[in-house]
Order: structure tokens, then sequence, then C-alpha cells
């Protein structure tokens, strides 16, 4: 056997572990030039690039029901720090600078926590959705994605499923962050808010970009490999021409190979190869 980190030696080196990783956050933050946004506004700006809304409470195999009914307060309240977010040109978005610490303190309760190959209940669970629905905002813009965390496994059954399989983020407070940057000549604007049951989100700027974006999954399947389940698939970004409607850039973005950690029963056995 190897070695424990110290992390895993016990639930005070855990919490150590975290706040040293905070704290080198912070250190590297102070450090950086990189200009983060942080100027809201009430006025909507004119031109919507995308929006999407996603459904807050789902029945997830094995999860307490009540998880996903306290997820909606956490969003709720990261929803009111990101909604109209103004975004300048060169300046970066920062979902932990401007979400900040979800403590209890700060009105967070516990949640559905995704990490170490499995979940567990946390205080400020389920913020991963509202990541989840920026990054989806921004992969159909030109926008430069600078930090982004993939989740690794495949934790559930789809269930109601609006996007393709493994274009979600991974973040935690706040070494693990979603950011990203304006490369635009003009301002941009995130708004985020909750309406009949689900969480929903535009992304808008000053006047008309040229393309659109559209994200196809391709060759999607489960492969066993030794013991285990992979759910496999190709995640390709397409850029189209709006005046001509035509295709002018395919782009792999991720290449999913992703173990499945629910009962393999409920895999859908057409899809297996």
């Amino acid at each position: 056997m190897g070695r424990k980190l110290f992390c895993d030696i016990n639930p005070t080196c855990y919490k150590i572990s975290v706040k040293k990783e905070i704290l080198l956050r912070n250190i590297k933050d102070l450090l950086s030039f990189e200009k983060i946004a942080k100027n809201k506004s009430n006025k909507e700006l004119p031109v919507i690039i995308k929006g999407h809304m996603s459904i807050l409470v789902r029945k997830l195999y094995g999860v307490d029901i009540k998880l996903q009914e306290n997820k909606v307060k956490n969003i709720q309240i990261a929803c009111d720090k990101i909604n109209g977010i103004i975004i300048h040109p060169g300046e970066t978005f920062s979902f932990w600078r401007l979400v900040g610490n979800p403590s209890r303190e700060n009105g967070f309760v516990d949640g559905l926590v995704i990490g170490r190959s499995g979940f567990y209940a946390g205080v400020g669970g389920g913020l991963c959705q509202m990541a989840n629905l920026v990054h989806y905002l921004v992969l159909n813009s030109p926008l430069e994605v600078t930090e982004l965390h993939h989740h690794s496994d495949a934790l559930f059954p789809d269930e109601r499923r609006r996007v393709p399989f493994g274009t979600g983020t991974s973040v935690r407070y706040n070494n693990v962050d979603y950011r990203f940057k304006n490369n635009l000549d003009m301002d941009v604007q995130v708004l985020a808010w909750i309406k009949d049951g689900n969480v929903c989100g535009e992304l808008r700027c000053e006047k008309e970009i040229p393309y659109r974006y559209k994200l196809v999954e391709e060759d999607h399947h489960y492969a066993k490999e030794g013991k285990d389940y992979y759910r496999i698939s190709k995640v390709y970004r397409i850029t189209i021409d709006k005046k001509t409607n035509k295709e002018v850039k395919k782009e792999l973005i991720l290449n999913n190979h992703s173990c499945v950690m629910y009962d393999h029963s409920l895999i859908p056995k057409e899809e297996i190869r």
C-alpha cells in the first residue's frame, strides 16, 4: 500500500489541507495581474448571445431529495451574487470571487457535494450546477475559458438531461474555481435567476457577434473495461456563420472517458458496446 496523503489521515488534517489550498489561491490572486470583474449593473445589455435553463430538483439515484431541495437556496444566493455582473474587455469572471465563501454564516445550507469519486452532504452543496450553467453559456460564445475542472466520473444516470454529457465543471471554494476572460472589444454581462423550478441564465453583450455556436455529442456509448463500465463520447463545438448559416469550424472540446459509479444495471443495455 502507498502512503496516505496528509489530507486523508483524519478530518483535522483534511481541514488543514483545505485551509492551505485557500491560502495559496489567495496569494496567487494577490500576485496576479489578472483583472477580476466586480462591477454589476441593473441595466441589461441589449444583445443575447445565449440563454439557457436547467431543472433544479431532479430525482438522483441514491441521493436524499432533501439535499436537492436545499440546493435551491444555495443557488438562489449564488444567483443574487452573479446576476448583472459586467465583464469589461480584458477582465476575468471568477465564480468564487463573486459568490464568496459558501458558509453557514453567509446563509448557505447542506446540499449535495460531489468529490472523491462519490457524493456527500456539505454546506453550499449544489453550486456546481450554477457554475455549469455559466460554463454552458460561455461555450456558446467566443469568450475564453481560463480555468475549468471537469468532473471525472459518471455519478448518476441521465435524468432529463438537456446538454451533452461532461460539459459541466467542478468548483470548490476557492482553489477550484471557474473562470473565463472577456477577449472581445465590448462589455459582456451574465444574468442569473430562478423561475418555475429552473435556474436560468443569459450571456449578453453590447452588439451582435457574427457567429452562433452549437454543441454536439458524438459516438456516445458505454464500454466494459475490467470490472468497471465507462461512459464514452466526444463533444464538439460547431461555429456557424450567421449570415450564410454555414459551418466554419468544428472543434473537439471534450473526450469523455468517465467511470460509471452508479448501479451498472441502470445502464441502457442498447448503449453498451
